[in-house]
C-alpha cells in the first residue's frame, strides 16, 4: 500500500479529481471516528464544514454498514447525492426474506452468546454487527461468537474492528452499491474511502486506473491500493479534493 498524502501521489489524486469521479465514503472509521458505542459515532464539526464542500463540487455517496435511516440523521445537512445501509442492500434490494433471516439469527445470538459486559448485539433489520470492543476477555467472546454463528444457515461473516458483521449471502455488498452509483451518475471512475473488512468488496471492485481505493489504516492484506494513516487524516483529504476542484459556489474550511 501506498501512502495517499504522501508528495509523490498526489498528481494521482488529482488526475480523479480532474475526472467524472464519484467519490464515495464509508461512515464509521473513515468519516467519522470509531466509538466505545456504536450510537455515539458523530462526524466532527470540522468534517462534516470539509464534507459539505466536498459535495458542493463532487457528486458523492456514502456506503455504510449502518441502517439506512440511521446513517441518513447522522448526515443531516449535508448534500451527499446518495446513502446506500446495510452494507449496500438498502435502499433498493430491501426484502422481507432478508429481515426474516436476521430476526432468526438475533434470535438465535440472544439465546446462545454468554452476557458478557460490553457486548452488543446490534440488529439492524437487514444485517447483525455483534460489537465486542468493550468485553474484557476478547479472546473468550470471539471464540463464543465462533461458535454461536456456527449454528446460523444463509449468511456470509465480515470481520470489523471488534465487530463480527453478519450479512445475508446472497445481498449485495458495498463494492455493488459503489458500481451501482458510478453507473446511476454515469462517472467513469471513483474514490472510495473505507478502513475495515466490510470495505474489502469495494476496494476491489474495479481496476486501478477506474477506482482509486483508499483504506484508513494500512495493512498488508487489504486490496486496497491507498491508505491514510490515521481516520483525522479524512479531513486533509477532503481538504485537498476542495482545492482541486475550486467552486464558487461553495463554502467550507
Amino acid at each position: 500500500m501506498r501512502y495517499l498524502l504522501a508528495k509523490r501521489h498526489l498528481p494521482t489524486l488529482a488526475h480523479f479529481a480532474s475526472s467524472n469521479v464519484v467519490l464515495a465514503f464509508d461512515y464509521d472509521g473513515s468519516l467519522a471516528p470509531i466509538t466505545n458505542e456504536p450510537s455515539r459515532a458523530r462526524l466532527r464539526d470540522r468534517t462534516r464544514r470539509l464534507l459539505i464542500a466536498v459535495a458542493h463540487r463532487y457528486p458523492c455517496v456514502v456506503i455504510s454498514g449502518r441502517a439506512r435511516d440511521d446513517v441518513t440523521r447522522r448526515l443531516k445537512g449535508i448534500p451527499v447525492w446518495h446513502v446506500f445501509g446495510n452494507h449496500g442492500l438498502e435502499p433498493w434490494d430491501q426484502d422481507i426474506a432478508y429481515a426474516k433471516r436476521v430476526h432468526e439469527w438475533v434470535d438465535h445470538l440472544t439465546r446462545r452468546l454468554p452476557s458478557y459486559t460490553g457486548l452488543i448485539i446490534e440488529d439492524k433489520t437487514y444485517s447483525v454487527a455483534i460489537h465486542y470492543r468493550c468485553v474484557r476477555q476478547k479472546r473468550l467472546v470471539v471464540q463464543a461468537i465462533n461458535d454461536a454463528v456456527l449454528g446460523l444457515h444463509g449468511l456470509r461473516t465480515v470481520g470489523g474492528k471488534q465487530a463480527v458483521n453478519l450479512v445475508p449471502l446472497d445481498a449485495p455488498h458495498k463494492g455493488m452499491a459503489l458500481e451501482r452509483a458510478r453507473r446511476l451518475l454515469a462517472c467513469d471512475c471513483a474514490v472510495y474511502v473505507g478502513d475495515d473488512d466490510t470495505d474489502e468488496d469495494a476496494f476491489r471492485v474495479a481496476p486501478p486506473e477506474h477506482l482509486l481505493s483508499i483504506r484508513v489504516g494500512a495493512s498488508r492484506t487489504s486490496s486496497a491500493h491507498y491508505y491514510l494513516k490515521t481516520q483525522y487524516e479524512i479531513d486533509s483529504l477532503l481538504r485537498m479534493l476542495v482545492r482541486l476542484r475550486p467552486s464558487r459556489s461553495a463554502t467550507g474550511d
